[in-house]
């Protein structure tokens, strides 16, 4: 018991000395500019090429590296999955894209979780009480919507959820369907890269819009479903009641003699 209470400190600074290193590196190395859509569009000829020869090879270090850039929170997941479309296609694009994102979003959400959710809860543990009932009662519906709506950074949800006590294997299953209507469109839009101009374009304001709605649907329904289940539950208590009392087939005797 002792030994694992004084390893954990010694794994979170190794794990923070590893998140640090890999964003200095990135940073120092300018490997920044190897996400950039300019780069992606000049080098798919290549990248096609060497995915002819070694397709697993490619799939796996396309992968490696997806996983990588969304566990860290580095920028480029949106580039490199316009990447997936170009140099996979739609079909296998999604799958491989789908599954890295989903792996490096839920490493990201269990490092946060490690690292700082105790010291935020008990810190915070009064005022984040309600938030932690509502994550148990609707955390999968709520973060269904926050997946489905673009506008909010992943990276940032991933933070927020490892701070509550969601579990991990519910934030992999929600965030895979959550996120997957996103990455459909953006792997499509991939398949076309060469016709892509800016990240801004892909996403309009109809399909942003839709997105939202489609996130804010089950929520909806759940809060209806709820609230015909309380009024039916309701008028049967009272119908149960009435029965109950009954009229009293005695005048001026009590009721059970």
């Amino acid at each position: 018991m002792n030994k694992g209470r004084a390893g954990s400190p010694a794994i979170k600074i190794a794990i923070v000395a590893f998140i640090a290193l890999g964003i200095v590196a990135f940073q120092y190395f300018d490997l920044k500019q190897y996400f950039s859509l300019d780069y992606i569009k000049a080098s798919q000829e290549r990248f096609r090429a060497l995915y002819a020869s070694h397709r697993l090879m490619v799939l796996a270090a396309y992968m490696a590296i997806y996983i990588a850039v969304t566990a860290l929170s580095l920028p480029g997941a949106a580039v490199l999955t316009l990447a997936g479309g170009a140099l996979f296609g739609l079909a296998v694009g999604t799958v491989v894209v789908s599954l890295a994102s989903t792996i490096g979003a839920t490493l990201a959400c269990g490092v946060a979780r490690f690292l700082l959710r105790d010291r935020v809860q008990n810190k915070f543990g009064t005022k984040l009480a309600a938030v932690n009932q509502g994550i148990e009662k609707e955390g999968a519906f709520y973060l269904f919507s926050l997946r489905l709506v673009p506008v909010f950074p992943f990276f940032v949800i991933n933070l927020l959820m490892g701070l509550t006590r969601l579990r991990l294997i519910t934030f992999f299953w929600v965030s895979q369907i959550g996120m997957l209507p996103g990455t459909v469109v953006y792997v499509n839009a991939g398949t076309a890269l060469a016709k892509i101009d800016s990240l801004s374009g892909i996403l309009s304001p109809r399909v942003v819009i839709s997105f939202a709605l489609l996130g804010i649907f089950p929520i909806a329904v759940k809060k209806v479903l709820a609230f015909y289940q309380r009024r039916f539950r309701l008028r049967a208590e009272t119908s149960s009641a009435d029965i109950t009392k009954g009229p009293n087939p005695l005048p001026g005797r009590p009721r059970g003699q």
